[in-house]
């Protein structure tokens, strides 16, 4: 299994250059840390200042070495890397790892960190860094990381990625329950990017779940398909994404250099790929956890069990706020529960089983878990009770959940409603032997959340593309790519020719014009100005709808022509229905990104807005309406008929594929609205703006 990553990763020989015997100090750790992993190859410390350490020869440069080493780990200070960098390539050394900023006081022109990535690059030399902590392969016994570490066992079943140093140690150091394989600091990604590692992991037979702490993606289409690997192998990953606020993203620009990139982009990516989206570390390691532990699950919703009636109903209002569905419970387990139960006890999900005790209280709880997990509409169960004093759990608890999955087959996991302790030996044994002991209610329902979006990502249909006509492209290819901004008849002209439905409209320069073109399609019509600059032309008064008759549109059309010239546009009216919104805007990453969302004024008041990557079918368009606030409105209300959804939604697809083949040429296109009506759904306005290209 022979990965290009190699002699970075799976290194046959490593040298620590500044290898030291200071306490504490990076150049100890470093040498110390491989060693607790058990790194099983040619280990050099280079130093000039020891003859030994930590009971392996030092030497004194690098050129003294009885071999390459395909692996250098610098533990030396920002003034001395770059001379260090140079023995190294100057050796043919082929991998690195360096952990310091690249950043000195008075630097000169260009500064540390471009001369280093520019002399690595030249090199051809994989790079760890900079600014980071190394890595840890738990699985091949290499562990560079620097800084002072715990003890992982191999092999593990979760790999770690993570643009944040602190964000790696600070997960993997301090809950045993992570068995990790794999974690990476990237740092600055200097050589090697977050994809690159995300390719390493997805290849080992153990990964059974990736983390991933984002800044950005510094290699989007290599990123992109390392998450489509991802998807393709059914390997769950959970992100947490920074960068989601305008402070936050200005933030990561100064920590790591790292342009942050659009959020709702990144949500459109996620979506594509089936990647849950973790809002803070706690949620990120309770995901994990949950994916590398528990049991696929299943159809259904979560079912749960307390020895309390607060809790419960606690759990009843988490849920809702989580978006976890409740199973509610079949007939059959309802009157099974109701002869285990004290009668005062309803025979409910969630399930409080806990009101007398008694002797055989333990026994009735194992026979009442087993009965929920086995109800046709539970695809996960949770005993939510409380740690015991001092953290610890109670082994009844794990015994009764022991007994109830082997008699159901349903994953279930033991949940504390406080926050507990992941270095008990109980919890970190009964977690790995597939009975999650997990802290915290909300974030457990997180978790849940996450288990059931993975399970219905991995329902999806492959998707269906529709065909688009090369000699429609070509032409409107070459209109767009001078960077001009189109009329709003020209715009829906060319949604017309990606098989878009349109209103039916007509330019006109006079008022015989407009009354002819009027007349040939019919009142009420729209009036609208065309000149050129008019952009927004509501905001200046540059339109008026409904014009029943020839008088009305000859005054219309005299009052603005006076103002505001005598282009104008004349359209059908389109019948009543819901107005939607389409639109495509350009990301710096990962190019055309398509809107969809409520239309009309709801667009810019309320925002109400989902992203998708192009291009995409009508299915997925759908699961993007079903999102948006406003939904309801599709359904009817007040005894309004239902809009027609599919056609919007077919539109959609139309409209991603139009996108898709125009990706280059695309600056920005806004259809707003598109009217969904009873049968069938039109677009009424539209703006589209070019984007010059290189070729042009």
């Amino acid at each position: 299994m022979k990965h290009r990553l190699d002699p970075l990763l799976r290194p046959r020989s490593v040298a620590v250059v500044g290898a030291s015997a200071r306490a504490d100090s990076v150049g100890d750790w470093a040498l110390k840390n491989l060693q607790l992993g058990g790194y099983k190859g040619h280990l050099y410390p280079v130093n000039p200042n020891y003859d030994e350490l930590q009971g392996h020869r030092c030497f004194a440069t690098l050129a003294d070495l009885p071999e390459t080493p395909d692996c250098v780990v610098f533990a030396v200070g920002d003034h001395r890397i770059e001379a260090s960098l140079d023995d190294a390539i100057a050796a043919g050394v082929p991998a690195a790892v360096i952990q310091s900023t690249l950043y000195i006081d008075d630097d000169s022109e260009p500064p540390l960190r471009e001369r280093v990535r520019k002399k690595i690059r030249d090199a051809g030399m994989l790079v760890c860094g900079a600014n980071g902590m190394g890595f840890y392969n738990v699985r091949d016994h290499v562990w560079t990381c620097g800084f002072d570490s715990t003890s992982h066992e191999a092999p593990g079943n979760v790999a770690l990625i993570s643009h944040s140093g602190s964000g790696m140690s600070g997960i993997i150091d301090c809950d045993e329950r992570l068995r990790v394989n794999v974690a990476v600091s990237t740092g600055n990604e200097l050589s090697v990017t977050m994809d690159e590692y995300l390719d390493f992991v997805l290849e080992l037979p153990e990964t059974h779940a990736v983390g991933l702490f984002i800044e950005t993606a510094r290699n989007p289409a290599g990123f992109r398909a390392a998450l489509a690997k991802a998807a393709q192998r059914r390997i769950p990953i959970v992100a947490l994404k920074v960068g989601r606020t305008e402070r936050s993203a200005e933030l990561a620009v100064s920590h790591s250099g790292a342009m942050a990139g659009v959020d709702a982009t990144y949500e459109a990516l996620f979506d594509c790929y089936g990647v849950q989206r973790a809002r803070d570390q706690d949620e990120l390691a309770t995901m994990l956890i949950m994916f590398a532990e528990m049991h696929p699950v299943g159809a259904g919703g979560l079912v749960t069990l307390h020895d309390s009636g607060g809790e419960r109903q606690l759990l009843v209002d988490l849920a809702d706020d989580s978006g976890v569905p409740l199973t509610e419970l079949a007939p059959d387990t309802v009157t099974a529960l109701e002869q285990v139960l004290d009668p005062e006890l309803p025979a409910v999900n969630p399930l409080d089983a806990w009101s007398r005790g008694g002797p055989n209280a333990a026994e009735n709880i194992a026979r009442c878990l087993t009965l929920l997990l086995q109800d046709p509409g539970a695809a996960l169960g949770a005993v939510i009770h409380d740690r015991a004093p001092a953290g610890r759990i109670y082994e009844s608890y794990l015994a009764y959940m022991q007994h109830a999955r082997k008699e159901s087959d349903t994953p279930v996991a033991l949940v504390a409603a406080r926050q507990g302790t992941g270095h008990d030996r109980a919890v970190v044994t009964s977690t790995h032997a597939g009975f999650p002991v997990l802290d915290g209610v909300t974030q457990f329902l997180t978790g849940v959340r996450a288990l059931f979006a993975y399970r219905d990502f991995q329902l999806r249909r492959e998707s269906t593309r529709l065909p688009v006509d090369a000699a429609v492209v070509k032409p409107w290819r070459r209109r767009l790519a001078g960077g001009s901004t189109l009329g709003e008849f020209e715009s829906l002209r060319m949604l017309n020719d990606f098989g878009i439905a349109t209103v039916t409209c007509a330019l006109a320069n006079s008022e015989n014009e407009a009354v002819a073109a009027a007349r040939d399609m019919g009142y009420p019509v729209a009036l609208k100005t065309a000149g050129e600059s008019m952009l927004h032309k509501s905001e200046h008064g540059g339109v008026v709808l409904g014009v029943e008759d020839e008088a009305q549109l000859c005054s219309a059309y005299g009052g603005m022509s006076t103002r505001l010239g005598n282009d104008v546009l004349i359209s059908a009216m389109a019948d009543a229905g819901v107005e939607m919104l389409l639109g495509i805007k350009h990301d710096p990453q990962f190019g055309p990104v398509v809107l969809i969302g409520s239309g009309g004024v709801l667009a810019e008041t309320l925002g109400d807005v989902q992203y998708a990557l192009p291009p995409f079918d009508a299915a997925h368009a759908r699961r993007c309406v079903d999102r948006l606030q406003l939904r309801p409105l599709l359904d009817g209300v007040r005894g309004e008929a239902a809009a027609d959804i599919e056609a919007f939604c077919n539109i959609a697809a139309r409209f991603s594929e139009m996108a898709a083949a125009l990706a280059d040429v695309l600056a920005e296109v806004d259809v707003n609205p598109v009217i969904v009506q009873e049968r069938g759904a039109i677009a009424v306005d539209a703006l589209v703006t070019g984007r010059k290209t290189e070729e042009s």
